[in-house]
């Protein structure tokens, strides 16, 4: 498993994480648009992300990824949040998560180093798919609601 102790604290602290970046949503005026969202979807989204983000990263597949964004991406259009606010949200996901790492994660050995590293790319990596499939259904959403 990448970096199971860092998963696991990830998915021990969802509730605090989840916490912590909703009161980012609801203060920043690039993602202002997210509060068109009721407030406990918004909550149940941010949680589930990082309370399953083992699963989203070891047993998801890009196919299951672009179904969940892609909803997520029309959800958000047809609630009149604009793509540029539903992308900084979910680049405001990860960078929440990395701030939390860089405070909590303590590396003692070289392997754990390296499965941080690991860590890192498949977060990145499903950030990006996320974002892209996101992007995808928002703009599709758009264009069948001006149709």
């Amino acid at each position: 498993m990448i970096a199971e102790r860092m998963v696991r604290l990830i998915e021990t602290h969802s509730d605090q994480l989840a916490r912590g970046l909703i009161e980012k949503f609801l203060n920043s005026e690039k993602m202002s648009d997210m509060r068109k969202v009721p407030l406990p979807e918004l909550q149940q989204r941010v949680y589930e992300i990082y309370h399953n983000l083992n699963d989203w990263l070891e047993t998801k597949t890009e196919t299951d990824i672009e179904r969940w964004y892609t909803a997520v991406g029309a959800r958000r259009a047809s609630q009149g949040v604009s793509l540029s606010h539903l992308i900084c949200a979910l680049l405001a996901v990860k960078e929440h998560l990395w701030d939390f790492l860089s405070r909590e994660a303590l590396l003692d050995r070289p392997l754990e180093v390296y499965q941080e590293i690991e860590l890192l790319r498949l977060v990145d990596q499903f950030f990006d798919r996320a974002v892209y499939y996101a992007a995808r259904g928002h703009e599709q959403t758009t264009k069948a609601m001006a149709a």
